[in-house]
């Protein structure tokens, strides 16, 4: 293997969630008088930690969201996906081989501790990710794109950054990666290819099967 640690992104790359996450998102942002189509939740929010929310609609519209906004979100999230997600078809695959081979993994999400525990229960995606595997934004101080949290996941998991690759499916998350010194593969089911290209991705695959590939 190239690598000495591989990072993943949680959200559109080992759980399927952005469809559901942003359908919700665009719905309660509409509800609550912004209105905003899954388009343009993905496009202005897919790969963010949630202080992003906040920041561009205080920035759009100068008014803040209710103070309650993240906890009526998340449970409205968490509820999809307790009825609907799934995991990304074929990382379970990837998930066992990297296990098998003694390849050294684990997640760095934008999304809480929680949201993370909940879609991994969800799928069954747990058995792979024990809590000294995950790390998330709120762990850090700032949110992707900036590199803080993939260099704190590095650091934890005592590898160098450069040493490490990333598996993103946002332009943001990209973007981190890059600024943290580590290549990045380029997940290309929910962004195009010349986005994710345009944010700096190492290379692209359109499919989990490809990423073993990649990654030798």
């Amino acid at each position: 293997m190239r690598y000495d640690l591989v990072i993943f992104d949680n959200d559109g790359v080992l759980v399927d969630s952005e469809p559901l996450s942003n359908t919700v998102l665009a719905g309660y942002l509409t509800e609550l008088g912004h209105p905003t189509s899954y388009e343009e939740s993905i496009r202005d929010y897919m790969g963010s930690a949630m202080h992003r929310i906040h920041e561009l609609v205080m920035e759009r519209t100068g008014q803040r969201l209710p103070e309650d906004f993240d906890d009526v979100f998340h449970g409205r999230v968490f509820a999809a996906f307790e009825r609907e997600l799934k995991p990304v078809p074929g990382v379970r695959e990837v998930l066992e081989k990297l296990a098998a081979d003694g390849v050294p993994y684990c997640v760095g999400s934008s999304g809480s501790h929680e949201r993370i525990r909940v879609g991994h229960r969800a799928t069954g995606l747990d058995r792979w990710f024990p809590a000294g595997r995950v790390f998330s934004s709120q762990d850090v101080g700032r949110g992707k794109p900036a590199p803080d949290l993939f260099l704190y996941a590095a650091r934890e998991m005592g590898v160098a950054p450069e040493r490490c690759v990333v598996v993103e499916d946002s332009p943001l998350g990209v973007q981190a990666a890059v600024a943290a010194g580590m290549e990045v593969y380029g997940f290309t089911a929910m962004t195009s290819a010349e986005k994710l290209t345009e944010a700096g991705a190492t290379a692209l695959f359109a499919d989990m099967a490809e990423l073993l590939e990649l990654l030798r």
